[in-house]
């Protein structure tokens, strides 16, 4: 390649698939080329030293706006219902400044952890009103020169419980809201309050994700009704589902029946490792369940599947740093998985297949935007073994993050 105008070029970068170092050309934001030996005039080169190039890392399922809050909540028993009662309380109290500075550092965390989308559920309510809402609209426009932030209007709290919630959520899709959420399992009508999502979401032509199935019990499923309202809407492709515990209670050929029958829906499904390891299982002394549904199963069977971080230092994840690597290696080991076909599956839950759930492409090719990162790995399936650090990173072909690769000093 002789052409001028190349404003960055990545060189000895490793690729997916193949053991040669290749060279990535971009241009105006835009991947130009990649070759091996690439020859051009670039304004800036970036020596990967055979690092893994790959897309930007998909957080597909988070929450800032109740993020960093465990120093005001009281962890006593380690349950849902308390988690719940424990962030409603808190969150009565929450200023935009407040949610904005909290926001801010799971999100830089974030950045510098190789992420460059992010969907994150933002609840609206008459306790939190839209004093959250206004202040993740402000992170998604402060921090655009690194992550794509994508805003879900949730309803954690339930809706026909509290109808002017409804409203409220009507107004933000109106708004700057990119798509609906709901969690049936806390109101007291699960199935209306599906209808009335699927209402909002055809109503503004959104896409509709919900916290579903958050128990070990199969038989309390609200999964049916969820089927039922995406085929008669006509909203396959367009519905997600988190935690979805209750799957790993069941049967393999009761997983692989599930499976099917989420993949002829179009109904995408983010597991949510350590929130679902936290808060399940809490009434068992011994032998406590995992509680947490195997996502590659279901990806084997057609589902589109993710694995993100959901909850970062609040009663419903009491840990979290915004690693997605992390939380896939966490995964990984929870579900026993070694064999490198799967971990390259679970590689692809936090990118590729985490960003076909958001609708959004994703990868390292002619003509697509140039958002990449390096991690300090040779395969994606030794991203997850070794949990690899993200070097470098840059998104539309500007540099956003470096990490210095650890250096030993000998005596």
């Amino acid at each position: 390649m002789n052409e001028h105008g190349i404003d960055l070029l990545i060189r000895n970068a490793r690729l997916d698939g193949s053991d040669r170092l290749f060279d990535i050309a971009i241009r105006e934001g835009t991947i130009a080329a990649v070759e091996t030996n690439l020859r051009c005039d670039t304004v800036e080169t970036v020596d990967a030293q055979g690092a893994l190039a790959c897309g930007g890392l998909v957080e597909s399922h988070i929450h800032l706006d109740k993020a960093g809050i465990l120093g005001r909540c009281t962890i006593c028993h380690g349950t849902l219902a308390e988690a719940v009662q424990e962030t409603a309380r808190a969150k009565a109290a929450f200023s935009e400044r407040d949610v904005y500075d909290r926001a801010a550092e799971v999100v830089k965390k974030a950045i510098t952890n190789g992420t460059m989308r992010m969907r994150t559920f933002v609840e609206i309510d008459p306790r939190a009103e839209l004093r959250s809402f206004e202040a993740i609209k402000r992170i998604r426009r402060d921090y655009a020169f690194a992550i794509d932030i994508e805003i879900c209007a949730f309803a954690q709290d339930g809706l026909t419980n509290e109808p002017e919630t409804l409203s409220m959520i009507d107004h933000a899709l109106s708004n700057g809201a990119d798509l609906v959420g709901g969690a049936p399992y806390i109101d007291r009508d699960p199935r209306g309050h599906i209808a009335m999502i699927f209402d909002l979401a055809e109503k503004h032509d959104v896409a509709a994700d919900f916290h579903l199935d958050f128990d070990l019990y199969p038989e309390r499923s609200n999964l049916s009704a969820v089927v039922e309202e995406t085929i008669a809407r006509g909203w396959q492709g367009r519905v997600s589902l988190g935690h979805m515990t209750s799957i790993s209670a069941l049967a393999p050929d009761g997983v692989v029946a599930l499976a099917e029958r989420l993949a002829e829906a179009g109904i995408a499904v983010t597991v949510l490792p350590s929130t679902d390891l936290f808060l399940n299982g809490r009434d068992h002394d011994r032998l406590v369940p995992r509680g947490v549904a195997p996502a590659h199963v279901l990806a084997h069977h057609g589902v589109v599947t993710s694995i993100a971080s959901n909850n970062i230092l609040n009663p419903f994840t009491p840990y979290g740093d915004a690693s997605l690597v992390r939380m896939a290696n966490l995964y990984a080991n929870v579900l026993q998985i070694s064999r490198a076909a799967d971990l390259r599956l679970v590689f692809d839950m936090i990118g590729s297949s985490a960003a076909q759930l958001m609708g959004k492409p994703h990868g390292i090719r002619q003509g697509q935007s140039a958002d990449i990162i390096l991690l300090d790995c040779r395969t994606p399936e030794d991203a997850i073994r070794e949990n690899a650090r993200p070097l470098w990173g840059c998104r539309r072909g500007r540099p956003t993050f470096q990490n210095a690769r650890p250096v030993i000093f000998k005596p």
